[in-house]
């Protein structure tokens, strides 16, 4: 008895060694920024691949903000212990192409993974932000975005503004309006202060922010911003802060539920604000595209993406890295795509989800989720509209910040602050230059 026993037990534990690694499926570690109605949407995605096989589970972690993120991501590499995905806000770019080893081209994993993989099939506009020269995909679009100007309806037709405003001149006064009918705290602002008053500005009015078609030619790139559109620009925020007919809001995204709450009119931020937009705004609502200034010759151009895309990091193993590659062709698949786009505002990456969106009628119901395609493809992209690739890009942000907040407060006159900010920003771009050049 006791032998049959060993026996069974014996045979037993080797059907289960046998089948236990057939049970266990690999873990693809994704880490994110995203927050609220974007966080469910990432869960959601990481449920519906994992329930459509078992060979690998997608964990998604959130890690705070995109800058939080990176650095998180950065971090983890240098001890070891990254995870197989993470995702990098668009101008964190250069810094990923920079880190040599800690990163696995997208391009070099779908070939080496045997995906069916053409970077023809998505949207140039989106891809060429983070490609090399040679269209190779260095990372993979994920939730790409471009700014809108957001419009509360019901505001408008409070203050007698029969239509939503095209042009700065425009957006100026029907603010001065908004406060006269009650908006006192603030008749326009606007999120991502140097994504909207110096990188979207530049790009939608065909100005350069930087030489080197804005670093995305070369390193070697020199800071450009403080011309005449650029301190004009300034120059008048300055005026209207002073009775917040424009109120600042801050460096990153923080300030945009003084949209949904109803306290600033017009808002530009976002496209992927959509989420919060359609769940909290008590009031009728929309978007439009971003205004231009009407003496600028031949504006408005087109706008650059925002968003982020898909890192994938080095040092992986090859069952591991099969299973990223699957993950990625499973985002690419054009019904996902649509749903994707619906649920969040992100613009779909692929050409054939946003011909099926149109295809479906999607945007006779839905236009403001149309509004930054129709921006990001108003004309064919210029050296000054292609996109940024700078190094550092977070930190020059903040000095930008830094900047354009003291001549807020009154402290520097609109050339000072950008002259200031051109010359730091300089002497950052040199010191990553000479770290890449190494």
């Amino acid at each position: 008895m006791a032998l049959r026993h060993v026996g069974l037990a014996a045979t037993l534990s080797l059907a289960l060694g046998l089948a236990s690694p057939a049970l266990a499926a690999t873990e693809i570690q994704w880490w994110h920024a995203m927050t609220g109605a974007n966080n469910d949407v990432i869960v959601k995605l990481a449920e519906e691949f994992n329930a459509a096989q078992t060979d690998y589970k997608v964990v998604p972690s959130y890690k705070g903000s995109y800058p939080d993120t990176m650095n998180a991501g950065i971090a983890a590499f240098r001890a070891g212990n990254a995870p197989h995905i993470i995702q990098v806000f668009e101008v964190g770019t250069a810094t990923m192409m920079a880190a040599t080893g800690a990163v696995k081209p997208v391009y070099k994993l779908m070939a080496e993974a045997g995906e069916k993989f053409d970077s023809q099939a998505y949207l140039p506009a989106i891809t060429g932000y983070y490609s090399t020269s040679k269209g190779e995909m260095l990372s993979f679009p994920f939730n790409s975005s471009s700014m809108v100007m957001w419009i509360n309806k019901d505001a408008l037709k409070k203050a007698n503004i029969a239509e939503i405003p095209k042009t700065w001149p425009e957006v100026f006064e029907d603010a001065k309006k908004l406060k006269a009918a009650g908006y006192a705290t603030c008749g326009f602002s606007t999120a991502w202060v140097t994504w909207a008053n110096l990188e979207q500005l530049s790009a939608w009015h065909n100005v350069p922010l930087a030489s080197r078609a804005n670093g995305l030619d070369g390193f070697d790139t020199k800071l450009e911003f403080n011309g005449p559109l650029q301190i004009k620009h300034l120059e008048t925020l300055i005026a209207l802060q002073k009775d917040k007919t424009y109120d600042y809001s801050g460096r990153t995204n923080t300030g945009e539920g003084r949209f949904t709450s109803g306290e600033c009119p017009i808002f530009l931020s976002s496209s992927g604000f959509f989420g919060q937009v359609k769940g909290n705004a008590k009031f009728d609502w929309t978007n439009a595209p971003m205004p231009y200034y009407p003496d600028v010759q031949g504006a408005p151009q087109n706008s650059i993406i925002g968003g982020a895309s898909l890192w994938v990091m080095g040092g992986k193993s090859p069952a591991e890295y099969k299973g990223v590659a699957k993950f990625l062709s499973f985002l690419s698949d054009t019904d996902r795509q649509v749903a994707i786009h619906k649920a969040s505002g992100y613009l779909p990456i692929t050409k054939a989800a946003y011909a099926k969106a149109q295809e479906e009628g999607f945007y006779v119901n839905a236009p403001y989720l149309e509004t930054p395609l129709r921006e990001l493809t108003n004309k064919p992209p210029t050296e000054n509209s292609r996109g940024l690739r700078l190094g550092n890009m977070v930190q020059l942000r903040d000095i930008w910040a830094e900047e354009i907040e003291s001549a807020l407060a009154g402290k520097k006159t609109a050339k000072d602050a950008l002259d200031t900010a051109v010359t730091r920003g300089n002497a950052m771009l040199r010191q990553f230059e000479r770290t890449v050049s190494k």
